[in-house]
């Protein structure tokens, strides 16, 4: 293996996604341990290098940023929402299940959104179409459709900026919508 082709495997981009795997992976773990770690960078390095890096699209730090910030902030507001929904001594919730329509470019990224928008109390995905054009989502509050279609919109176009498709899937992602 000569220069160019470790140069090629071990971009910036890819040693940045292996570094943020790891550290999640030792937070799904709950510790921050040697075997925590060497496992992470294995199963971190064995996904990253397992792709074909000309469908790669890399990562974009800041729209990354404002989409973790986001989910934070989501888990805050409905916690809150939930406590206060289980304090207080009458039942305001109107529960539903709706249907958002999934952009073409969101397909690709559909189990880190079902993840991202599951994450936050009071709001479930439980099922979507199977050529995954709608998701149904469980809200606590049906009065708020259309906030809640808005706001996963906003997290599907943060997600396919900070993750963009290379341009083959994107191409096989338009075809297929």
């Amino acid at each position: 293996m000569n220069f160019a082709t470790l140069r090629r495997w071990f971009t910036f981009r890819r040693l940045v996604s292996i570094v943020a795997l790891t550290m999640a992976w030792c937070a799904l773990w709950g510790s921050l341990s040697a075997a925590n770690l060497l496992s992470g960078l294995v199963v971190s390095g064995g996904a990253t290098m397992l792709g074909n890096p000309a469908r790669s699209g890399g990562v974009r730090i800041v729209p990354l940023a404002q989409l973790v910030w986001l989910v934070l902030v989501d888990l805050a507001v409905s916690t809150a929402v939930v406590v206060r929904e289980v304090l207080t001594p009458t039942d305001y919730t109107d529960e539903a299940i709706i249907g958002i329509p999934i952009p073409p470019g969101g397909r690709t990224h559909l189990v880190f959104m079902y993840v991202a928008i599951t994450l936050t109390p009071g709001t479930a995905v439980v099922a979507s179409e199977a050529d995954a054009s709608v998701i149904y989502l469980h809200v606590l509050h049906a009065e708020r459709h259309r906030d809640v279609e808005a706001h996963t919109q906003r997290l599907f176009d943060l997600v396919d900026r900070a993750l963009p498709r290379g341009t083959e899937s994107a191409r096989e992602d338009e075809s297929s919508g």
